[in-house]
Formats: structure tokens, C-alpha cells, sequence
């Protein structure tokens, strides 16, 4: 799988712009200066720049050096506000990132949306949003009940061109953190730990740059476990979710092929060894099927399993979609499984299915790639 290689500077940190300023015969501080046009003022292009001299500018664009935020190919609006962009790139691949006013619960009880009830908010239709980037071109873990899994994989994003989806969606949706208030999710297309180089990149860029901090952030993960490990070391980090999904080898197997190399056992270690924050929980995300892993004993499993480990589960009702051979359970299924969670003292939530008419919900992210490809 190879990278694309672009004469881009977003993906590019403080100290590489320094260097590529000054090789370039300018001041350092010009490094500064390009690195805020970049992430927090998020220029389309060098003209923009007006704390730059004209005769940089002129040579930044003489060169074909470009800024790197992607273009938004195609924008679909559901019914309830979320909005699902086509955000291409320049060797013509693409990606969905989907922006969801008010998020879709799931960050509940996770210590994200602490302080968010201050006066001040502003006067518009929301108070709290989350973006849901991606981290490949398409997915090689090949999860059962996903969409994106029949894409297969492409190639890994760059660190620019994981950082670039959420400047151009803010864009787009002409907001500013830290002044607005969003939250960034690594659920979108592909697995993030698998592109783990470039995500811990990006996830730096953010926080530093563009100005998320790293508490409004989670990442998801299939179950990569020595990646896990590395996560938990990390300086800077979101917050961890994991995509459990069943409450059994025989099952979790079945429905999530990549169980056969790192099994329940070793994933929980990992879960239970993963240094926490205050007030921070782990997530485990929990996708019902109907028939197939909503019973109630697969609750009194999944509560068991979990026990000890300081975490909440969110449960996923399944988005369906196209080539997907399950169902989704009814609502009274739904909060029937919940209710046993609860009761076993496991924080369970469940995720409000948002964009689900324009395939924009979890597990959906995959129809407009194909309808651009044709």
C-alpha cells in the first residue's frame, strides 16, 4: 500500500515549517506565521496569507506549493442536520466525513461534554458538535455487518490529509474551535491503528494547531492490541473506544474475522492496562444485530465480560444498508438489552442513529465512494 506524495504543507508541524521557511531564505518566525494561516485561520491557498510577504507568496505558488485542504466533492443533509461530505484528494481517491450537530450521544458519560452546560453558549440550532473523519481510503478489517468493510482497503491518508477533512468541514460549516465547541471521532472509513503513524500525527496537528483539544477527541479501534498499548504511552492522545460487538470468542470471530489473531482475552488485557484519566472512561461500542448477538444473555455476558474495567458501553442499533445480511433490532430490543447492562452496573448508552437516511450513520460510510467511481 503506498502513500501519495504531494507538494503540500498541511501534515507539516511547527518545526517543519520553521525549517522549510528558512531554507526558503525567510525569517523563522515566518514558520509561525504560515502555521497558524494553515491550521487555525485554515487558508485555502498562499494569496490568502497576508502576513507573508507578497514575493513568498508569489514563490509558494510559482513552485505548485499548495496548501492541502481537500475539496468537498459532493455534500448530502439528512432530515436531522447531519451532513455527509465526499472529500477527494489529489490522486483522485476519496473519503467520507460526516458532521453531526448535537454528536449522536455516544460521547455521554465520557467526560467530554464537561462543561458544556456554562452560559454563554451561542444562539444557533446547536451547542455541541462532532466530526467523524477518516483515517484510510476504505477498510481492511472486514467487519460482517459494516459497508465500508466492501470497499477493501487503498491506501492510508496522510497526516494532512486526516487533519485537512476536519478543516474543511469547519469550513464549510464556518465554525472555530476552541471557541465553537467540537468533537473529533476517528470512526469514519478504515482502521486508524493501522495508519497509526499518521493518525498520532494528525491527532497532534489538531490539538496544536487547529485547536481541538485532545479531551474532545476518541479514536476507534477493531481491537489492534499491540497499538493499544503504543496509545496508552502516547503523550497526547484521544480517548479509546473499542468495537467489541460480541460477548464471545465463537461469535466476536464470526462477525469481526481480525478475533482470530488478537481474541477476547488479550483485548480486554489491553483494555484493562489502558492508563486512564480522571473522569475518563473506556468505550466499548456494541453493534445489535437482530437475532444474532441482542439477547439477553448476550447482555449478562457482555456485563461480565466488562466487569472491573472502569468504562461505559455505547450500543449501535445496526445501520443497515446494501449487502449487509442482517437486521436491525426493534427499540424495545434495544432498551430491554440496556436495561441488563445497567442493572449489572455497566453505564450503557445508546447511540442515536443520525444521518441513517443519507447513509451517513455508523457503520453506512460507504455509498457515495462507489457513486463517484461510476
Amino acid at each position: 500500500m503506498t502513500e501519495t506524495t504531494t507538494k503540500a504543507l498541511l501534515g507539516l508541524t511547527l518545526r517543519e515549517l520553521t525549517d522549510f521557511v528558512e531554507e526558503a531564505g525567510e525569517p523563522s518566525y515566518r514558520g509561525r506565521q504560515l502555521f497558524a494561516a494553515l491550521y487555525r485561520q485554515r487558508v485555502g491557498s498562499a494569496d490568502q496569507i497576508s502576513t507573508l510577504p507578497l514575493e513568498f507568496r508569489e514563490g509558494l505558488e510559482m513552485h505548485g506549493i499548495l496548501m492541502g485542504i481537500p475539496k468537498i466533492e459532493n455534500r448530502f443533509v439528512s432530515v436531522d442536520g447531519t451532513v455527509r461530505y465526499l472529500v477527494g484528494f489529489a490522486d483522485r481517491q476519496s473519503v467520507e466525513t460526516v458532521w453531526m450537530p448535537e454528536g449522536d450521544g455516544g460521547e455521554s458519560g465520557d467526560g467530554s461534554e464537561a462543561g458544556d452546560d456554562l452560559p454563554g453558549k451561542r444562539e444557533r440550532g446547536w451547542d455541541r458538535a462532532t466530526i467523524c473523519i477518516s483515517s484510510q481510503v476504505g477498510c481492511a478489517v472486514d467487519c460482517q455487518f459494516c459497508l465500508t468493510a466492501l470497499l477493501g482497503v487503498k491506501r492510508n491518508l496522510t497526516a494532512g490529509e486526516i487533519v485537512g477533512q476536519v478543516c474543511a468541514v469547519l469550513n464549510d460549516q464556518h465554525v472555530s474551535p476552541p471557541q465553537d465547541r467540537v468533537n473529533i471521532v476517528f470512526m469514519g472509513m478504515g482502521e486508524p491503528f493501522l495508519n497509526y503513524e499518521n493518525f498520532v500525527r494528525a491527532v497532534g496537528l489538531l490539538v496544536e494547531g487547529v485547536g481541538i483539544a485532545e479531551s474532545r477527541m476518541t479514536v476507534s479501534t477493531a481491537g489492534i492490541v499491540p497499538r493499544i498499548y503504543d496509545l496508552g504511552a502516547e503523550p497526547v492522545r484521544p480517548k479509546l473506544a473499542i468495537s467489541l460487538n460480541a460477548s464471545n470468542d465463537e461469535l466476536r470471530t464470526r462477525l469481526m474475522p481480525i478475533n482470530r489473531k488478537w481474541n477476547l482475552e488479550k483485548l480486554l488485557g489491553a483494555a484493562r492496562d489502558f492508563p486512564l484519566r480522571n473522569r475518563e472512561r473506556l468505550t466499548f461500542e456494541y453493534v445489535l444485530l437482530e437475532g444474532v448477538n441482542d439477547s439477553a444473555n448476550h447482555a449478562r455476558e457482555l456485563a461480565e465480560l466488562v466487569r472491573g474495567i472502569r468504562a461505559k458501553v455505547n450500543l449501535i442499533a445496526l445501520n443497515p444498508g446494501p449487502g449487509v445480511a442482517f437486521r436491525t433490532p426493534d427499540q424495545q430490543r434495544v432498551g430491554e438489552f440496556q436495561k441488563i447492562l445497567i442493572t449489572s452496573s455497566v453505564p450503557a448508552f445508546v447511540r442515536r442513529p443520525r444521518g441513517r437516511d443519507i447513509y451517513a450513520a455508523c457503520g453506512q460510510l460507504k455509498r457515495t465512494v462507489e457513486l463517484a467511481a461510476t
